[in-house]
């Protein structure tokens, strides 16, 4: 029996993956554009104040 040891992905990464996966179902870019446009989007979205949010 192979037993395969988990990998682990930050919380942080996940949300990257999210907001990359959402960018390139709703638009054209490639999967190396919208990571790239995940983190400044992530990014913005953590720097908005709680209250506004």
């Amino acid at each position: 029996m192979v037993t395969t040891k988990p990998i682990y992905i930050s919380l942080y990464d996940q949300r990257v993956q999210l907001v990359a996966h959402a960018l390139t179902q709703n638009s054209k870019l490639g999967e190396k554009e919208a990571a790239k446009l995940a983190v400044h989007v992530l990014y913005a979205i953590d720097h908005i104040p709680e209250k506004v949010r």
